[in-house]
């Protein structure tokens, strides 16, 4: 059996040459460089080495093999960091137009990034007339961001009948702040959710449990571990925020809603009746919002993978 690391396997060539080997009749597994085992006094790295250390540590069981996706859903996800990067190009060109028109003492002091904020752009004045070629470029290149997210965003909908794991995308748009683009994000990032065994798993995947520093009878508990895919513990932490508010169904979570079987219905009101009183409950108790926002994404992901679980059952 052959055994790569992600360092030779998902970097330039991405899986391209896991999938070779595994064609040619070969066993070939991904192993997270991360979480290999190593000496704290090793100061002396060769491949002989680290092919004997591999060796020792696969006979041991001591290897994490990372989850491979098939093309079709690598593809998918290529897409969904095609728009966070576009999302990131968006935030980044706003927050340029923004500096530069606080740095000519023009505030807008209404929401932005609407109608009537493009107006009020339209009919700012400058003394030096190159500023107005400034602003121009600014607001295109803010318009360019803006057009790409929408394209990469309409894709992603597009794309999504034809997916394997578009009925878990469907099913965890049941929750609360999960819409579309959300729920393919999180589903393109984690990939087959049946492969945790409980929720507890899938909360240490995403580094959303607390760290820990224990010895004896003294128990140190710190911040989340922020460990696994970044993407995916981001977009829940973004959902934790919608259940500062009372528990309801919105209009548009009802309209997500009514093609699902009522199981997963049941399973997202219930999350949605435990994370609102939790939410309340933590506040009360005098801890930091974000604080009490980490506290509920993690308990939404163990609701996500209950809603995958009944979604691979049913169908959804």
């Amino acid at each position: 059996m052959l055994w790569l690391t992600p360092k030779g396997v998902n970097g330039p060539c991405g899986y391209g040459i896991q999938r070779h080997l595994s064609a040619l009749g070969h066993g070939c597994v991904v192993v997270a460089p991360s979480l290999i085992p190593r000496r704290p006094g090793a100061r002396i790295k060769t491949d002989r080495r680290d092919a004997v250390n591999l060796a020792k540590l696969h006979r041991a069981g001591e290897l994490t093999a990372v989850w491979v996706p098939d093309p079709a859903h690598e593809a998918i996800r290529d897409l969904v960091r095609a728009r966070l990067a576009a999302v990131r190009t968006l935030r980044q060109a706003r927050q340029q137009l923004s500096g530069f028109l606080l740095r000519h003492g023009h505030h807008y002091h209404r929401t932005a990034w609407t109608l009537m904020h493009r107006r009020w752009l339209a009919g700012l004045h400058f003394e030096q007339p190159v500023h107005h070629i400034v602003l121009e470029d600014c607001i295109a290149a803010v318009e360019a961001a803006t057009a790409r997210r929408e394209r990469l965003e309409a894709h992603i909908e597009a794309m999504l009948p034809d997916w394997s794991l578009a009925p878990v995308v469907r099913a965890l748009q049941a929750l609360r702040g999960m819409a579309l683009v959300a729920a393919a994000t999180l589903v393109a990032e984690l990939g087959d959710m049946t492969r945790f065994v409980n929720p507890r798993q899938l909360m240490a995947y995403l580094g959303l449990v607390p760290s820990e520093h224990s010895s004896g009878k003294t128990r140190r508990q710190g911040g989340i571990t922020k460990a696994g895919n970044g993407a995916a513990r981001r977009v829940l932490i973004e959902a934790a925020w919608s259940y500062r508010f009372p528990a309801r169904i919105g209009r548009a979570q009802l309209l997500r809603q009514e093609s699902l079987a009522k199981p997963i219905r049941d399973t997202a009101w219930k999350a949605q009746e435990r994370l609102c009183r939790r939410y309340r409950k933590l506040i009360r108790a005098g801890k930091l919002p974000t604080v009490v926002t980490a506290a509920i994404a993690r308990e939404l992901a163990g609701f996500v993978w209950a809603i995958a679980q009944q979604a691979h059952s049913t169908g959804a």
